[in-house]
């Protein structure tokens, strides 16, 4: 009787570790810290890391750290001293890899260029600046792409107003390079026209999307801002097509 009772507190603690509870200390740390970030803050996990005893909270898709008694809280970077490689720079992108084949493409503006073997996803907003100088250097000069852009409304009221226009135009593609790269407004679109406009910002919303543009690759990988074209090929070379 006692070997089945080990033994199912053995299988409990498995059962738990697979599902990523947290132990005693972790959930001790959630209820102190979450309280002190603000109204509507939601932990998404805590996890005592390897660096000195210090332990990862995965807020919003950023991490911050704090120690087992929760009395300090600490915003940067941990990089390895003997590597230079920056460690929460990595675990960032782990927990915000996404599943490329999970995205709502028909919500997305297509465009492919060349033989556009390589795939993106961008998310940009109509108003902003980084994502024109984007298109009109980046996306003008890169080639043998299929680019997939969410038009992501976030800075603005019109920026709505904008996305919808161009997604009700005869040719999308035409209208959004008219604006971005030319200035050149849509037309307004007609009343009965309906836009993803909520579901991309949905989207966003859930998958950390706080600034654009930002690129999202095959491989779940993303970068967040405007990169020139020499960067975007260093980054493609590193993805498995």
């Amino acid at each position: 009787m006692r070997k089945s009772k080990i033994a199912l507190l053995l299988l409990s603690a498995l059962v738990a570790s697979c599902v990523g509870a947290e132990t005693p200390v972790e959930e001790k740390i959630r209820k102190l810290i979450e309280p002190r970030l603000g109204e509507g803050a939601k932990i998404e996990s805590v996890k005592e890391t390897p660096y000195s005893g210090l332990y990862e909270i995965r807020l919003g898709g950023d991490i911050l750290y704090t120690d087992k008694t929760a009395t300090y809280l600490f915003s940067g970077h941990i990089y390895n001293a003997k590597t230079s490689v920056d460690l929460t720079r990595e675990r960032i992108d782990e927990i915000n890899r996404i599943k490329f084949s999970d995205l709502p493409l028909e919500q997305a503006l297509k465009t492919v260029k060349g033989n556009g073997k390589r795939v993106m996803a961008v998310f940009e907003d109509p108003n902003c600046g980084y994502c024109k100088r984007f298109r009109q250097t980046t996306m003008k000069e890169i080639d043998n792409v299929t680019v997939y852009t969410f038009m992501y409304n976030i800075l603005a009221e019109d920026s709505f107003v904008k996305s919808k226009n161009i997604w009700c135009a005869p040719d999308r593609n035409k209208a959004w390079d008219d604006w971005m790269i030319s200035g050149k407004a849509a037309p307004t679109a007609p009343e009965a026209c309906i836009s993803p406009n909520d579901k991309v910002v949905e989207l966003g919303r859930k998958l950390h999307v706080s600034g654009t543009p930002a690129i999202f690759f095959a491989d779940g990988s993303r970068i967040p801002g405007a990169v020139d074209v020499k960067a975007l090929e260093t980054k493609f070379s590193t993805i498995k097509q």
